[in-house]
């Protein structure tokens, strides 16, 4: 039986396009609000989601999604109110690939089977911890699998090929390879110097399906990394920025939209334009 991934790589193969992978907050600012956001997202066509479980010390995100971790933690989010959304969104979209970027401590908590079980049984896909890398992956590679899950790692920019054959042998579902160094939401130039690279020096393990992330915030970002032989691209420090736009919120108050239509409008553009600039 193929996995939802497996579903989703080889129909966009068949129609000859690559994937656009948004990032959202879950309960960002409330859990009502991020299900309408997210439900919007999904319509205007992404091919999957990556949904974040807000956290108080998120050190791979830069600025942005740090406010929109702040913001979710400010009106009472907990990891119980993202599984409920989580099994919401599963309700409402069965075919739809999901997986989860959450941060170490939220497993180490929990205990790792009771973690990957959880999340496993609301529906999710995989699970991207974004502060274990591949060389301390091992329990939580094997933890993962043994309840259904698929574990992502990261193939940084510059990792050499120990690192890379790791990542690829550890990692089930697809690969988040990263454009650059540094941490989410720094723009990068828009051209293709050095994706191809980055791309290249990640697939020559065999291992499943890269998606390039970090800095794809327009479409020609996301044509780049196609062209540079990635099989799609996420992005989410651009999509957090227009929630962020229309969000009145001031710590330690929750926060609260100030205009859902005209935020449901630009998103809806943002990831249309995005997702057209997926045909090779």
């Amino acid at each position: 039986m193929s996995t939802r991934y497996e579903k989703l790589f080889a129909d966009l193969t068949e129609r000859d396009e690559g994937g656009f992978v948004p990032f959202i907050m879950l309960s960002d600012p409330s859990p009502e609000d991020a299900l309408e956001i997210i439900s919007t997202i999904v319509d205007a066509g992404a091919d999957a989601l990556e949904l974040g479980v807000p956290f108080s010390d998120p050190i791979a995100d830069g600025p942005t999604i740090q406010k929109a971790h702040l913001r979710a933690l400010d009106g009472g989010a907990t990891v119980a109110k993202a599984l409920d959304q989580i099994r919401t969104l599963r309700a409402k979209y069965p075919d739809l690939p999901m997986g989860m970027l959450i941060y170490s401590n939220v497993a180490y908590v929990r205990g790792l089977d009771d973690f990957y079980t959880e999340f496993q049984e609301a529906g999710v896909d995989s699970i991207l911890l974004p502060d274990v890398p591949v060389r301390e992956g091992k329990p939580f590679a094997e933890a993962a699998e043994r309840h259904g899950v698929d574990p992502i790692f990261i193939a940084p920019a510059n990792a050499g090929a120990a690192t890379l054959e790791g990542v690829s042998a550890r990692s089930k579902g697809y690969i988040y390879a990263i454009s650059r160094d540094g941490v989410t939401g720094t723009e990068r130039a828009s051209e293709t110097t050095g994706l191809k690279d980055v791309v290249d020096n990640v697939t020559q393990f065999d291992g499943p399906p890269v998606l390039l992330g970090f800095g794809i915030s327009r479409p020609e970002h996301v044509s780049d990394a196609i062209a540079a032989g990635a099989a799609g691209a996420i992005s989410g420090s651009a999509i957090t920025k227009i929630i962020d736009k229309y969000t009145e919120y001031e710590h330690p108050n929750p926060g609260r939209i100030t205009d859902m239509d005209a935020l449901k409008r630009e998103l809806t553009e943002f990831v249309s334009a995005m997702k057209a600039a997926t045909t090779k």
